[in-house]
């Protein structure tokens, strides 16, 4: 019973509290990525791309869309190969993060996640599963190309998305994942339209 009812808490947990939690929850005020990571099983993946999607949230990151891509595209390629929680080389896991400062800018983020949250819940549960994580995973690898390219105003939008990825496979939620699936192919389509009206213009510029 007591383990029933500790599985139906965490189903029930959503996603900001589930991070929030893992944070709070260390005494330490700086903690290593991999303690954060370490109870949260295959919950971390969605965890990591939410820890990853506030710095996009932060006017004076400069930057650090192309960071933040490359590490989306490494968590997306994992995925896709069928890994149930994420793998961090040793430096990464071992990077201290500070547990003030998180706590502070998911307050920050409290009106963008508050939204994301009163859609999600658990639903569609074998699109968040494999074989269906290959999708996801691809997906991710194309957000990622997308955040790592240089194009103004865009880290909001892609920060976006990646949070509610994460959202959608904290809280098993299939139909917002399709959701972020249909946004970010039609985001790729958007920026891919725009480089070849760009190119055009150049070439006739050139010519």
């Amino acid at each position: 019973m007591g383990t029933q009812r500790e599985e139906g808490s965490a189903r029930q947990t959503t996603a900001s509290g589930l991070l929030r939690g893992s944070i709070a929850g260390r005494p330490e005020p700086r903690i290593t990525l991999a303690a954060l990571l370490a109870p949260l099983g295959e919950r971390a993946f969605g965890v990591l791309l939410a820890l990853l999607a506030i710095p996009n949230f932060v006017p004076l990151a400069v930057g650090i869309g192309g960071v933040m891509g490359v590490a989306v595209m490494v968590l997306g390629i994992q995925l896709a190969l069928g890994a149930t929680r994420p793998w961090l080389p040793g430096w990464a896991g071992r990077r201290q993060l500070d547990r003030h400062r998180l706590l502070r800018l998911l307050e920050r983020l409290e009106p963008v996640t508050a939204r994301i949250e009163r859609i999600c819940r658990p639903r569609l549960p074998a699109t968040t599963r494999k074989p269906l994580s290959l999708v996801t995973g691809g997906m991710l690898v194309l957000l990622g190309l997308m955040l790592a390219l240089p194009l103004p105003f865009t880290n909001y939008f892609f920060g976006a998305l990646l949070l509610a990825f994460a959202f959608a496979l904290i809280e098993r939620d299939g139909a917002l994942l399709l959701a972020v699936w249909a946004l970010t192919l039609a985001s790729a389509g958007v920026i891919g339209a725009l480089g070849e009206i760009v190119f055009l213009l150049l070439r006739e510029g050139i010519g």
